[in-house]
């Protein structure tokens, strides 16, 4: 699935999400004068520019500028299964708006930087991947949208440059142990494995080899929600899926996810996407009969 969403003038976003077991492709016309930013949420990617002939992979968990100001190229990029990528992009005239009074702060801004064909990897902090996370998983009314990722795609921006430019930024001493992040990485794991009957949070603790209070915390810091909190929304977002897929009802749904009690789901669903899952589905036929119609 490919959105690209104009928020203003000199500025867009777009979520390339692919849920399949097969690569997806897609190419845009990218004008002289734009600069291209890519952040890989899920999975990995690789970034194909016509102009510099070159391939550049995109991991999990990385982001990448690309910053030719010269020449028009075509940006093709293919994601791999299961992967999802948010790419901001945004012209040299906004780019210097937003920064022009810190201009020397922001290092692709500097003269020696505007002839030449630049790119750089960085990491994606906590709070970027809060951020990006949130860009797939919003659920606003529709008239919302274009403000809502207006305000994303400039926190967004500011979070990335805030951590590229300023290595002596204050960060959370959890995070500085990359051995306390992997182990909190590895909670994730297991609760998205094991979502219909998850651990409770003393036995994860343990499986992961952290006390409790280091769990909840590092969970928090890390993914912006408490541990329950996370899985509860990513429980839903999955029977979203399940519903969308069409093989299954509402109860076996339930199920697969860990709900016993079919009113139990359907209240959780309602709290998540302000609808139930069987209005969900019934949106979903008339849209499907729709589409039909029109095509007939």
């Amino acid at each position: 699935m490919e959105e690209e969403i104009q928020i203003e003038d000199g500025l867009t976003l777009i979520r390339f999400q692919n849920d399949s077991p097969e690569s997806f492709s897609a190419q845009h016309e990218i004008g002289a004068g734009l600069i291209q930013f890519h952040f890989g949420l899920k999975g990995n990617a690789f970034i194909l520019s016509s102009q510099d002939h070159c391939t550049l992979e995109l991991k999990e968990e990385k982001s990448l500028i690309l910053c030719n100001l010269q020449h028009q190229s075509l940006l093709k990029l293919e994601l791999s299964p299961n992967s999802w990528v948010i790419s901001v992009i945004v012209s040299i005239n906004k780019f210097h708006s937003l920064f022009s009074v810190q201009a020397d702060y922001i290092s692709i801004l500097s003269p020696d930087k505007k002839k030449k064909k630049y790119y750089t990897e960085g990491n994606i902090s906590p709070s970027m991947a809060v951020v990006l996370s949130q860009l797939f998983h919003y659920s606003l009314h529709p008239s919302l949208k274009n403000l809502y990722y207006k305000g994303k795609g400039y926190e967004l921006l500011s979070l990335y440059f805030n951590k590229m430019e300023d290595p002596n930024a204050v960060q959370c001493p959890f995070l500085t142990d990359e051995d306390n992040v992997l182990k909190i990485k590895k909670a994730r794991e297991i609760l998205i494995a094991n979502m219909a009957e998850p651990p409770g949070l003393q036995q994860l603790a343990d499986e992961i080899g952290l006390n409790m209070k280091k769990l909840k915390t590092g969970f928090k810091q890390i993914y912006g929600d408490t541990v329950y909190g996370f899985l509860f929304d990513y429980k839903m977002d999955f029977a979203l899926k399940l519903l969308d897929s069409g093989s299954y009802n509402v109860n076996e749904v339930g199920l697969k996810i860990g709900y016993s009690t079919g009113s139990h789901f359907i209240a959780g669903f309602k709290k998540k996407f302000s609808t139930t899952p069987k209005r969900y589905l019934m949106s979903i036929n008339t849209n499907h009969k729709n589409s039909i119609a029109f095509i007939n």
